[in-house]
């Protein structure tokens, strides 16, 4: 096992990185008790969630670039496919619960859509 010698302004940096990232990443996780709706336990948690992640990331290429001497940007790819799914799957979340808030009759905004009417009296043929 070899030994992993990286000057203390790298460690502090790796570590003052991952720390903020689990904190924020924490805040966001605690916010899911304390806020009030859906779509706002939805939305802010996923966001927050989402800058943890980059933090912790940014730490984690840091570190593995300075180790091995090169530019290592493999965990670089974690953070872009969860900064595209989070938001794409958060729209499809807060559009069905819209959706079906609207057919509750629900105080909601009303749908855009000509396609598909989402109000309670409408016809389901």
């Amino acid at each position: 096992m070899t030994e992993i010698n990286l000057p203390i302004w790298v460690q502090i940096v790796v570590s003052v990185l991952v720390l903020a990232g689990t904190l924020i990443t924490l805040i966001g996780a605690l916010s899911l008790f304390r806020l009030p709706s859906y779509y706002e336990r939805v939305h802010t948690p996923s966001i927050i969630a989402c800058a943890g992640c980059w933090l912790i990331v940014w730490s984690s290429v840091l570190f593995f670039s300075l180790q091995s001497h090169k530019p290592s940007f493999h965990t670089l790819l974690i953070a872009v496919l969860l900064s595209v799914a989070v938001p794409i799957t958060n729209i499809f979340l807060m559009r069905a619960a819209l959706f079906r808030d609207r057919r509750m009759g629900k105080d909601v905004p009303p749908s855009l859509s000509r396609i598909v009417s989402a109000s309670p009296d409408a016809n389901d043929a």
